[in-house]
C-alpha cells in the first residue's frame, strides 16, 4: 500500500547549477542538501535539481532511455492577473514562453514555459480550485 502524495520531484537536468540559477531568479531559495543534489522545498514537497547522467545511473538505465515524458509542472495562482506576471517573471529569468497568460475552455487562465532545462512549466489560476492560505492546491480548492 503506499500513501496517495508525491514527496520529491527530482528533476533530471545536464547542468544544476544553470538550472537552479533559473529557479531561484523566481524567488526560490536553496535548501541545505547533499553533493549532487539542490533542493527546494515546497508546500508537503521538495523539487529536486540532479545531473541526468548521475539519475540515469542511479535508476540503472542509459541517459537515452530516459526520454521525455510528456510532463508538465504547474504552478497554480490565487489570482487570474498574477498568470501574466508569473509568465514574465520566467521570461526575465531567461525561460522561453510557449503559451501567453490567456483565457482557457474550462473557465480559467493559464500560460506555459519551458525553463532553461527543458522542463515545461504551466501557470494557471483555477477559480473552482482556490488555494489555502499558505498557498497549497487542491482539485476541489480549499473553502
Amino acid at each position: 500500500m503506499m500513501d496517495q502524495r508525491i514527496s520529491l520531484i527530482t528533476l533530471g537536468v545536464k547542468d544544476p547549477e544553470a538550472s537552479a540559477t533559473f529557479y531561484e531568479a523566481m524567488g526560490w531559495q536553496r535548501a541545505p542538501s547533499p553533493d549532487g543534489v539542490i533542493a527546494f522545498d515546497l508546500i508537503g514537497q521538495t523539487l529536486g535539481l540532479y545531473p541526468i547522467d548521475k539519475l540515469a545511473e542511479d535508476i540503472g538505465l542509459p541517459v537515452g532511455s530516459l526520454g521525455q515524458g510528456a510532463v508538465t509542472l504547474s504552478y497554480n495562482c490565487r489570482e487570474k492577473d498574477e498568470v501574466a506576471q508569473v509568465i514574465a517573471s520566467a521570461e526575465s529569468a531567461g525561460a522561453e514562453v510557449l503559451r501567453p497568460a490567456s483565457e482557457i475552455f474550462w473557465g480559467g487562465h493559464v500560460g506555459y514555459f519551458r525553463a532553461p532545462d527543458g522542463h515545461i512549466w504551466e501557470v494557471a489560476w483555477n477559480p473552482f480550485s482556490p488555494l489555502s492560505p499558505e498557498g497549497a492546491f487542491r482539485w476541489n480548492g480549499y473553502s
